[in-house]
């Protein structure tokens, strides 16, 4: 079991986000990506994953210039997470902050590859007043994730 100490590092990376962590955050909380629930700052074993779907098995990395000098570390750590059974999407900062619908739709094209189960056709149980041999199945919703800007602090409350 990990202590305060150990869920601190993750806790502080959480307040102390970048703008483009930001912008994605925005996008992918509150299950408005295909319903998929999305974490942020998540310990996978040594390694802290920016943004991770566990149900879509899916990590999301955002990465700054800091990451073209340590291309080797994050191949090991691509690896390690990939090992776990997590598909990894790795996207620039810059690339978030200037081409949100694009880095959107992969995240979404990922996302379809393997449906969320609660998206997927799956039957319910007969309402009690049903007809005998009548099938009910919950079909998946056709909602994707969309770009919308946040908006300044202190605007639209």
């Amino acid at each position: 079991m990990r202590g305060k100490r150990d869920s601190h590092r993750e806790q502080s990376l959480r307040t102390d986000q970048t703008h483009a962590e930001a912008l994605l955050w925005h996008q992918l909380r509150n299950r408005s990506c295909l319903r998929h629930k999305f974490r942020r700052q998540v310990r996978i074993g040594r390694y802290i994953a920016d943004f991770v779907c566990n149900d879509g098995k899916l990590i999301v990395e955002l990465d700054g210039s800091q990451h073209q000098a340590q291309a080797e570390y994050d191949l090991a750590r691509t690896r390690f997470l990939e090992s776990r059974g997590f598909r990894v999407l790795r996207f620039w900062n810059n690339d978030v902050m200037a081409r949100m619908d694009a880095v959107l739709g992969k995240i979404v094209l990922a996302l379809q590859a393997a449906p969320h189960p609660a998206l997927r056709a799956t039957p319910l149980r007969a309402p009690a007043r049903a007809s005998p041999g009548r099938s009910y199945v919950r079909e998946p919703s056709a909602r994707s994730c969309t770009y919308s800007p946040p908006l300044p602090r202190g605007e639209g409350k």
